[in-house]
C-alpha cells in the first residue's frame, strides 16, 4: 500500500505534461534547520514554470533567521531573491525582472482535535528593479490526517490553505492563493506534498500543480 502511494505522488508532476501551457508547475523545496537556543534557519527554493517544466516563470530563493517564542509561535526576519521571466503581451518574447525582498513574519500553530492549524502573518519590503513596494500577506493552513503507517512513523494527510496578498497602494488587492493537496510524511524530518493551486489575480486567474519537499534537520 505504502509503495503505491509513494509511486503515485512521484508520478503526479508528469500529469501536467498533458495540460495546456497556461497550467503551470511549481517545484518547491522548503527547509528548516534547528540552530539550538530557540533559533532556526529557514530556507527555500521555488522553481516556477508556465508549463510542466522548462518554461521559467519565476525563480525564488529565500532564507531567514527565526526565533521560537514558544513551542507553537515563531518570529522570523529574512531576505528573498526573485527572478521573474514575464511574457510581453501575447507575444513569445520575455522580459526579465529582478526583485530583492526583505520580510518579517510571525507564525503560530495549534491543533483542534486531530486537525492542525497554521497562521502566518508576513510583511514584505520589495525592491523591484527601480521601484519600492510594501505588501502584507496572511496565510491560513489546515492539515487533516488521513492514515498512518509503520506504527505511526509515516502518515498520509490532506492539506488546504488560503493566502491573501494586500498592497499599501491604491490597488490594495494583489492576489489570493487557494490550495488543496495530499502529502506523505516519511518521518518528522521529511515529507512530500503535491496539490493544486489557483491564484486569483487582478487580471485573471492562473492554475498550478505544486510539488513540494519539506525538510527539518
Amino acid at each position: 500500500m505504502k509503495t503505491r502511494i509513494i509511486a503515485a505522488l512521484l508520478l503526479l508532476p508528469f500529469v501536467a505534461l498533458c495540460q495546456p501551457a497556461d497550467f503551470g508547475n511549481w517545484l518547491i523545496y522548503i527547509g528548516n534547520k534547528d540552530l539550538g537556543s530557540k533559533f532556526n534557519l529557514a530556507h527555500e527554493i521555488q522553481y516556477r514554470n508556465y508549463n510542466a517544466v522548462g518554461d521559467l516563470e519565476q525563480l525564488l530563493i529565500r532564507g531567514g533567521l527565526g526565533y521560537d517564542l514558544s513551542d507553537n509561535a515563531n518570529i522570523l526576519a529574512g531576505y528573498g531573491f526573485i527572478q521573474s521571466e514575464n511574457y510581453i503581451g501575447s507575444t513569445d518574447e520575455k522580459v526579465g525582472v529582478t526583485e530583492h525582498r526583505i520580510y518579517q513574519q510571525f507564525t503560530t500553530k495549534k491543533k483542534v482535535g486531530k486537525v492542525g492549524f497554521h497562521h502566518r502573518y508576513r510583511f514584505e519590503q520589495r525592491f523591484v528593479e527601480d521601484n519600492f513596494r510594501l505588501r502584507f500577506r496572511y496565510f491560513l493552513g489546515l492539515r487533516f490526517p488521513l492514515k498512518s503507517f509503520n506504527e505511526g512513523k509515516q502518515s498520509l494527510y490532506f492539506s488546504v490553505y488560503d493566502e491573501i496578498f494586500l498592497n499599501t497602494v491604491a490597488d490594495v488587492f494583489d492576489r489570493n492563493r487557494l490550495y488543496g493537496g495530499i502529502g506523505y510524511e516519511f518521518s518528522p524530518a521529511a515529507r512530500l506534498q503535491i496539490g493544486y493551486l489557483n491564484q486569483f489575480l487582478n487580471r485573471g486567474n492562473r492554475d498550478q500543480l505544486n510539488v513540494a519537499l519539506f525538510s527539518n534537520f
